[in-house]
Order: structure tokens, then sequence, then C-alpha cells
């Protein structure tokens, strides 16, 4: 028996440019909200549900509305680097946002998620009062991809010589359901999409976190230290692949959420 509990079917939210973006509704409706965005390759049930942030959020009074970001999991998946980039993205979370008529809700995004939320909380500081970034670099990881390589291997088989992008491949194969022609062509779609920066940093309560392990934990450091009203939590035995389902970093969350709920209201 799974200790997982079985998830919502995903409810269908269009962009702004006509794809499909599956969501997922957990908790009480009238609960504060929380908006979960996965990581690249990732999905929102995997990132979010099986890794147990759904269940112990709304357990501490969260409603969560996942979704699968475009070219993941149960959404549209197109194979044109032009339907991705950055500004993309957020306009999906803002649709989705503005969707189920969310207002002041906090973020939870991991990596890729953590990214979009970046910008996306920075372009709604009044609807999005305070954020969980974990996994966030100060630039672009896919940048060091060789799509040429990629592309070459997926059309003809020829084999990967990068180390890197043999790597970021291999992973996403790994996860049931990816499109790796959809995920190539969103490396592809966002070189040169704007990235975190101290000029674009949200001026909401934001919580950095990245494991101890994690290649990219100093660049995480750096950007809460750019943020004005950002704190860092270093999640213990962590690297960037494991660090979602670590409990110590879903218990640092929650209690962020939490105590700034509480400060917002007074």
């Amino acid at each position: 028996m799974s200790l997982v509990p079985v998830a919502p079917r995903p409810r269908v939210v269009m962009s702004p440019d006509g794809l499909k973006i599956a969501t997922y509704d957990f908790g009480d409706p009238e609960a504060p909200a929380v908006v979960a965005v996965h990581g690249f390759a990732s999905g929102a049930l995997l990132n979010w549900h099986a890794s147990g942030w759904t269940r112990d959020l709304v357990r501490a009074g969260y409603r969560v509305v996942a979704l699968d970001q475009r070219g993941h999991g149960a959404s549209s998946k197109p194979h044109d680097p032009s339907a991705y980039s950055m500004e993309l993205l957020v306009a999906d979370v803002v649709s989705v946002i503005d969707t189920y008529l969310l207002d002041d809700v906090a973020y939870l995004g991991y990596s890729l998620g953590a990214r979009v939320g970046w910008h996306t909380a920075e372009q709604l500081p009044d609807r999005i009062t305070r954020a969980v970034f974990g996994g966030i670099p100060d630039a672009d990881p896919m940048r060091r991809v060789r799509v040429d390589q990629a592309k070459a291997h997926l059309a003809h088989g020829t084999p990967i010589e990068d180390r890197v992008t043999n790597g970021y491949l291999t992973m996403a194969a790994g996860v049931e359901g990816n499109d790796l022609g959809a995920l190539v062509a969103m490396v592809e779609g966002m070189r040169g999409s704007i990235e975190p920066t101290p000029s674009n940093a949200p001026a909401q309560p934001v919580l950095m976190a990245a494991g101890s392990e994690d290649g990219i934990k100093d660049s995480a450091v750096r950007l809460a230290a750019a943020a004005p009203d950002a704190s860092f939590f270093e999640i213990p035995g962590r690297n960037h692949f494991n660090a979602p389902t670590s409990r110590d970093f879903r218990q640092a969350a929650i209690t962020f959420l939490t105590e700034t709920a509480v400060s917002d209201q007074r």
C-alpha cells in the first residue's frame, strides 16, 4: 500500500499562447494558497506530491496548487524552441494564479521552478507575498548543454561526447513520461533568457535553499545576499537532485511560510 495519497486529476489552464498547462489542487480551497512549480525534467506530482510536500503543507493548513510546466508532465510539450522562454514560463504561472483567482499567495519553486518564481514574484509583488526558492543558481546551468549533440543523438542515435549533455539527457530519460525532444527544445529556446540578478531581485520575504553537496550552493548564497529580504537554508547532506525529498527542507520551508504569514498580519 502506498504511503503517498492519491493525486487529484489534473485541471487544464490555458496559457496566453494557447498551450495546455496541467494543474493539481490539494487541500481546503479556503486555506492560504501555495503555488508550487517543479524543476527541469521533473513534474508537479514527482517534485511535490511523491516527496511529501503536498501532504505536509496541507497538514500545516495550506492549499497547494501545483502545475506541470510546459514541456513536462501532463502539460503541452511543443518541440519548437520558440515555445520556450523565461517570459512564457512566467506567463504560464500568472495564468494559473489568475484562473484560480488567487491573491495573497506563497510561491514554492525548485531549480527551474525557482528561477521562474524569482521573476514571477518580481512581476506580482502585490499578489505573491513570500517565496521559497530551492536549488536556484544565479545563471542558467543548462546553457552548458550541447544542443547540437543532444539533437543528433535523438535523431540518429549519435553518441553524446559532452559529459554535461549526456548527464542531462540520462537524467531526463529516467523520468517516466518525459519527452526528450520537448526538453531539448526547452533548453535551446531558453538560451539568452533573463536570469536572476541583484537588479531584478523580488522584494518579498524569501527563503533560499540549496543542498550542502550542491554545486550551485555558493551562487544561491550570493543571490540570497543580493535580495532585499532573503535568508538562506543549507539542506544537510543533499545534492541538487535529491534535495526536494529532504524533510529538513520541507520543515524549514513550512516554518518560514508560517512565520512570514504571521508577520504579514501584524
